[in-house]
Parts: C-alpha cells; structure tokens; sequence
C-alpha cells in the first residue's frame, strides 16, 4: 500500500470514530478543506460513497460502516505495534489520547499537566473533558478517567482517588427560610437544584441510604444543570439545595459557613475515580508514564489539592 493510500484510509478511519470533519481534521492536523479532499480522493479511488454529509453531522453509509469495521483493528494493531517499538526504548513519545471526567480534570490531571510536560517534553496530551460516557474504544482514546461504578467492562482498571462522601448542600439564608429537611421525604417540599445526566438526558434522583435503609428522591427546584459548577453556585445564592457528588468539592465553602451540611446521617459513599484503558499486549510507554504522574509516582511531590466548587 502506497503511504497516500494509507493517509486516506487513516483519514476516513477517524472522521467515522470522531463523527466530525472539524475535530478529525484537528486531529489529523489538517485543515477541514484539506481532510475533505482527502475523502473524496479515496470515495473515488474506491468509486463508492463512504459518508453522509450533512451541515451538522457526519455518518457513515453502510460501504463506509464495513470498511470502518475492518480498518478499525488493523489501526489497533498497528498502533500497538508502534507502542511496543517506543516502549523498547524507554522513551515516552507521541500523542496520548485521554478522555475524562471534567471533575477528574480539575481534580487529578490539571494540577500536573506543567510536571508531567517537563517529564516527558516528546508526548502530545490530548485531553477531551467528556461528561457523556464516550466509549473509548470506538473513540480511538488511549484512556478514560470515570468514577468507578460507571467504568466500561473488559477494561484495566487504575484507582487514582479514594472513595467519596456525597453531601447535600445549601446556604444559611434558604435554610433559615425554609426551614432544614430531617429525612430524604421532606426534600419534596423544597426547591432542589436537579442535576441532569450527561449519559442520558435523565435527572438524577437523589440516592440516600442510613442504617442500611436507602432511598431514592425525585427532586424539583428553580434551576437544572448539568454543569456542577452552575449547581453550586445555585446554592451558594440561596436557590435551594444542592446535592454535590463530593464533600472535598465544597469543603471551603462548608468551612467558611456559606453553605451549610443537610441530611449528613444519609449520605452515601461512591466510587471514586479510575483510569482504565483497553486490555493490550504493550501498554504504550506515554501511557505508563501518565499513569505514574497521576498517582505521583514518578518521584515529585503531590500537587495542592484543587480547589473544585462542584462535582460531576
């Protein structure tokens, strides 16, 4: 195979997992007007169309659906192969692909982006803040960041943070006016700030458990977020309450007094946050290296503790 045959197959090959001409191109690191080109030089080499265009998406027709199934592994394959050459080396090269959670963003991999980038200046982050549940593999990610109740299965699997406490919030002002709920029921008679599901446009019904009797709440208030950011100032401007999927998010604020806990004696524990990635025969050596600067392993101090103001 010549090498512009492969560029366009590589080309066609990430337009179907990025689902976009843009962000393939910046992939790519091409312009959308060059990877364009690069698809209708292959559709016609080919003489069959591959993708459906429209102003808004892009998809694959089934011709292109079947070649994609059968370039897909072969991409794998090559690029394990690629892994296992730079691990040979020692070297930590190339572009790594993560997707995470925006918590895990803030929380575990910003406050080391400057450390991990002296370490190993040869490797590319490509980091995709992600709070839907993208799957990693048809995405053509190295890794993703998840809390670990919501990780995909066949994955291994690296514990970056303890488990968490959730916490339900709310500010001084609303509670005096309000009043203070002493069981989950009573949260019926308030305003809640609901919290709607990236992974399937749900809101999240608000999970409580005390003496092994757990309880579920379908909440209603003024605001609904999926961004915890927007959740938490809710509360913080007497809104109503906010239930925050992680005590160390809003602790200044608890510290401070401008949000109050609710309903302590019912808060639950979660899974806190993994890395995981595909089973491989050679785990690529950027991807060793990324993993051993999250859990400060690679012989530097801990960074401070991120100063979140929401959780996912």
């Amino acid at each position: 195979m010549r090498g512009a045959e492969f560029a366009e197959l590589k080309a066609f090959a990430t337009v179907v997992e990025r689902g976009s001409f843009a962000r393939a191109a910046a992939q790519l690191g091409l312009s959308p007007s060059a990877l364009s080109q690069t698809i209708r030089h292959l559709e016609t080499r080919l003489g069959v169309r591959l993708l459906n265009r429209t102003t808004r998406s892009v998809a694959p027709t089934a011709p292109g659906a079947q070649l994609h199934a059968r370039l897909a592994p072969l991409m794998q394959e090559m690029a394990d192969a690629v892994a296992q050459a730079s691990a040979a080396t020692g070297q930590a090269r190339g572009t790594l692909r993560i997707n995470t959670l925006g918590m895990a963003a803030r929380q575990v991999v910003i406050p080391r982006l400057a450390r991990f980038h002296r370490a190993h200046p040869e490797v590319v982050l490509d980091l995709v803040v992600d709070d839907g549940l993208t799957d990693i593999v048809a995405g053509r990610f190295d890794a993703g960041i998840r809390v670990g109740g919501r990780l995909e299965k066949d994955m291994v699997a690296v514990r970056l943070t303890p488990d968490v406490q959730m916490v339900a919030v709310a500010s001084p002002g609303y509670l005096a006016r309000c009043g203070t709920p002493r069981s989950p029921a009573e949260l019926r008679g308030h305003a809640c700030i609901q919290w709607r599901l990236q992974s399937d446009g749900s809101a999240y019904r608000w999970e409580f458990e005390n003496q092994g009797q757990r309880q579920e709440v379908a909440v209603e208030g003024p605001v609904v977020t999926n961004d915890s950011d927007v959740g938490v100032a809710a509360a913080l401007q007497g809104l109503g309450i906010a239930y925050v999927f992680e005590r160390d998010s809003v602790q200044a604020h608890l510290a401070e007094g401008r949000l109050l806990p609710v309903l302590e004696a019912w808060a639950i524990t979660r899974p806190g946050l993994f890395l995981y990635y595909p089973h491989r025969r050679h785990r690529p050596a950027a991807l060793g290296a990324f993993i051993d600067c999250l859990l400060d392993r690679d012989g530097a101090a801990p960074p401070p503790p991120a100063r979140a103001t929401g959780a996912e």
